[in-house]
């Protein structure tokens, strides 16, 4: 309430320091013809440079501003796949049981087209996402996790992850695994009930890991082609990948 009034007061000011300006000119001039002539012509602009101004110009700052965060915003998430995502993502997708039948779904090429990302994202939701918990090793796995932890905190903090909540989403189900990981210290006699539970944290880690590299990989072969030649090259569900190139 109090900043309106500000902006009240101060559009107020501008109206009679007008008033005022219009008033010197009358008595220097005595003209109060040639007065009106401007100020109807004035007024007149008045709607075309809302136009321009909130409109146009705003629109084309607006965007500039977006693509901007958007720059910002990829590029915490690149950090986030190079320093934990990758390894994780191949981590987990090696003790995925289903992988195979999928596994050509995820071939990623240069010949890719947004619609071709944009379609693989979408059939993504109709995954279900296994892990053959004799294939994770829990303690190596927390070793990893909890050896990333603030690196990961500093993540969660970066204003810039408010703007993206699928992103956001994944880094908190990575931190709560972290946690659940980190809580347990001896991971030998752990109950089946209790492998159950970390395994459901880790599938849900899988989908939300997969869905987010994905669609950054359609950012990156639009705006970064050689961020993506490397990470097609280095494809973590590639059994075959290798970034040394032929």
């Amino acid at each position: 309430m109090e900043k309106n009034q500000k902006y009240v007061i101060f559009g107020a000011a501008l109206v009679i320091l007008s008033g005022i300006i219009y008033y010197i000119h009358y008595l220097i001039f005595n003209d109060p013809h040639h007065i009106f002539i401007y100020m109807v012509g004035d007024i007149a602009f008045v709607p075309i440079e809302v136009l321009l101004i909130s409109m146009i110009i705003h629109h084309f700052l607006s965007d500039m501003d977006k693509k901007h965060r958007l720059q910002k915003l990829n590029m915490v998430i690149g950090v986030f796949f190079s320093e934990v995502g990758i390894k994780l993502l191949e981590y987990i997708s090696d003790a995925d049981p289903d992988l195979d039948r999928h596994r050509d779904q995820f071939m990623i090429d240069s010949e890719w087209s947004d619609r071709d990302f944009d379609n693989l994202v979408r059939s993504m939701s109709r995954i279900n996402y296994d892990v053959d918990t004799e294939k994770i090793d829990f303690e190596n796995l927390s070793t990893f996790l909890v050896g990333k932890r603030d690196f990961l905190v500093r993540l969660l903090e970066n204003p810039s992850m408010l703007e993206h909540e699928e992103f956001t989403e994944l880094l908190r189900a990575v931190f709560h695994l972290t946690e659940e990981l980190d809580c347990r210290g001896d991971f030998s006699c752990l109950p089946e009930t209790d492998t159950h539970h970390l395994t459901g944290d880790i599938k849900r880690v899988y989908a939300l890991l997969a869905r987010e590299w994905f669609t950054y990989m359609k950012y990156n072969k639009k705006n970064y082609p050689y961020l993506f030649s490397l990470a097609m090259r280095t494809n973590p569900f590639d059994t075959e990948s290798t970034p040394i190139v032929y």
